[in-house]
């Protein structure tokens, strides 16, 4: 199977199995007991947030570790906008988040909150003159992810961080599709907030990570709670930490390899422009090369997607997180697609094997789908 969906998930690092194994059996202590194991499990904790501090070059006071990117996303929106309650209960977003954002903000609006929510321009990013006319007095907060998972622009971070710094206002960025692939010490340095899961960059799944700057007070989500400062509940899974630190360490924020895919894939693709739509900026320094979102025009997404796989190439038709629920792609919401042409949207995205070999073949694969589909009028209503 060729693999096409790393924006999805990626394979364990070997180094990072290792590191994993090893610990899981000699390093299996709760870093709450009091005993010499328990504190062991606390000595190789406070080296990894050490660890994952200098890589986002932040103080290791403000580093959670959780069980995810969803759940990193969560706590941090709710614990920041609960503790910022008296400065007002609106907070401003975009249509094209993750789904844990949207889940973390429905839940704020049943208690009270007020959610705006801003579309996308039509090269994907965040309208900026629609988001400043959002901004009220009582805005507390603005959740705003830095690459778009499904079509791969990269928001204009500094350009919000500084419009919301004359607010104070908070910012909050899902950085799950950059870390790894992008050096985020400058963006750290503008939010209050970031979030990053393992399994996007080789590392174990169940691990994730919620950067909150130390001069912010939290309120938990779950009162009493004594684990990561009283964040979260559970018992510290610092097996998977380590891993996951493991694999962050080998991360190559080069996209050389990555942008040459692109570029194959795209020469093939859009000699067809009568088949395919590409969803992406003009802006070379605004797009991440990794993710490429595109349409197969009149056709519906998961037919390619299953044809594709019939054939052996494994891609997605969107957000992993949306699969098996009827909702469209949130970035085609976002660009404000018409809904029968966001139901052709599918994604592809590189990895650490792909091939250029691999890449020609699914590009002319795909062509070659479109093509029979077309000539056989194979089209939904």
């Amino acid at each position: 199977m060729h693999y096409f969906d790393y924006a999805a998930t990626t394979p364990l690092h070997p180094e990072a199995a290792h590191v994993y194994s090893k610990l899981a059996q000699g390093c299996y202590g709760n870093t709450s007991s009091l005993h010499e194991v328990g504190a062991e499990a606390q000595n190789m904790l406070a080296y990894c947030r050490e660890e994952l501090a200098g890589m986002l070059g932040v103080h290791s006071a403000g580093i959670y570790f959780t069980g995810g990117g969803t759940e990193s996303n969560l706590l941090s929106i709710i614990s920041l906008a609960k503790a910022n309650r008296h400065k007002g209960n609106h907070i401003v977003t975009t249509a094209g988040e993750h789904p844990s954002v949207d889940s973390a903000l429905a839940y704020l609006q049943q208690e009270g909150f007020t959610i705006t929510t801003v579309p996308f321009t039509e090269e994907g990013f965040v309208d900026i003159q629609r988001l400043e006319q959002a901004l009220t007095s009582d805005t507390i907060m603005v959740s705003m992810q830095h690459i778009n998972p499904e079509i791969g622009t990269i928001q204009p971070l500094e350009e919000i961080a500084a419009l919301l710094k004359e607010r104070a206002i908070l910012l909050h960025s899902d950085c799950v599709q950059s870390f790894g692939k992008m050096n985020l010490k400058p963006i750290a340095q503008l939010v209050d907030s970031l979030t990053i899961s393992s399994h996007k960059v080789y590392g174990p799944k169940g691990v994730g990570v919620a950067y909150i700057h130390p001069r912010h007070r939290l309120t938990p989500v779950f009162p009493g709670l004594v684990h990561e400062s009283g964040f979260r509940g559970g018992t510290v899974n610092v097996p998977g930490i380590a891993a996951f630190v493991t694999a962050a360490s080998h991360a190559n924020h080069t996209d050389i390899h990555c942008r040459t895919f692109r570029e194959a894939f795209l020469e093939k693709i859009l000699q067809h422009p009568e088949l395919f739509t590409v969803y992406q900026t003009t802006k070379d320094d605004k797009q991440l090369p990794h993710i490429i979102g595109l349409s197969v025009k009149n056709v519906e997404g998961q037919l390619i997607m299953l044809e594709l796989n019939r054939i052996g190439f494994a891609i997605s038709t969107g957000s992993a997180c949306q699969v098996g629920q009827q909702h469209a792609s949130k970035a085609m919401m976002a660009l404000q697609v018409e809904p029968h042409r966001a139901k052709e949207f599918i994604r592809i995205s590189f990895g650490r094997d792909t091939t250029m070999i691999s890449v020609c073949q699914l590009a002319d694969c795909l062509v070659e789908i479109a093509l029979k589909t077309r000539a056989r009028s194979y089209v939904y209503e």
